[in-house]
């Protein structure tokens, strides 16, 4: 299964300049546009996510592979990070319950591309989808293993 970033957002969703005010906005924002184009309820959406941003890694029922959802901020809000900065930043990955290695490498594809800041740069001065993806599908094929 392809695990770069590209084939994860062919059926995912790009916000490229979304006004929220917190941490739970944002998510319920991906939540809903992620819940649109899976079919999976909103709800159950967030409330994975959530468990996951307090416990470790969780999968969500109802979808065949991993999928993602990027969001950028106008301004970047808490998210309690290690660094205590705000974030503006946002992918979320859904994975099967049953993703298990798939889950991880696509994972860690989000990470390579993200940790590079060059792309985070011009990911915050990109204002629409296809700028996002345009520098999003390229690092990705650039980063693949």
């Amino acid at each position: 299964m392809a695990t770069d970033l590209s084939s994860l957002l062919k059926g995912g969703i790009i916000l490229p300049c979304f006004e929220a005010s917190s941490r739970k906005q944002a998510l319920h924002a991906l939540s809903e546009e992620l819940a649109r184009v899976t079919g999976i309820s909103a709800r159950e959406i967030e409330d994975s996510v959530m468990e996951r941003e307090r416990l470790g890694s969780t999968g969500v029922g109802e979808i065949d592979a991993p999928i993602g959802g990027f969001m950028r901020l106008a301004t970047g809000v808490d998210f309690e990070a290690i660094d205590d900065r705000p974030c503006d930043l946002i992918f979320m990955l859904l994975a099967p319950l049953s993703a298990g290695a798939d889950h991880l490498r696509a994972l860690a594809q989000v990470s390579r591309v993200f940790r590079q800041p060059a792309v985070r740069d011009a990911l915050r001065e990109a204002n629409t989808v296809e700028d996002v993806k345009a520098i999003i599908c390229k690092e990705a094929a650039e980063t693949s293993i």
